[in-house]
């Protein structure tokens, strides 16, 4: 049960980063890659991104405690929940669009992770 815990813990805070840092970078909007240089200091200085980023370590350093006690071939690709959380919480406070093709996409991963979690 532990291992779950850790697992949930790590797949939740990736989701969090991401989405924090999304938000930051909001602010930022759309700029050529020509122009990151100049931009990273201001992006690494946006509390989203920067708290984004620390759930995403701290992320990081729960899936190393994940893969020292479970099986890989059955953990990561329950890490694919985390898209299915990314997707549906960028619909809501993002008003990003979701597609019939990507609730189709959300639903096989739903399955799949669900197959997966029967053979441990």
């Amino acid at each position: 049960m532990t291992n779950y815990l850790f697992l949930s813990t790590s797949i939740i805070l990736a989701t969090m980063g991401q989405l924090l840092m999304k938000r930051g970078m909001m602010s930022f909007g759309a700029f050529p890659v020509s122009q990151l240089l100049s931009k990273i200091i201001p992006m690494f200085l946006n509390p989203y991104v920067f708290v984004g980023l620390a759930c995403f370590g701290a992320s990081a350093v729960t899936w190393l405690v994940v893969l020292s006690r479970m099986e890989l071939s059955l953990v990561y690709p329950m890490v694919s929940v985390a898209y299915v959380i990314v997707a549906l919480v960028s619909w809501i406070f993002f008003k990003e669009n979701l597609t019939l093709v990507r609730w189709l996409g959300i639903l096989v991963i739903m399955v799949g992770v669900f197959l997966i979690s029967r053979t441990s």
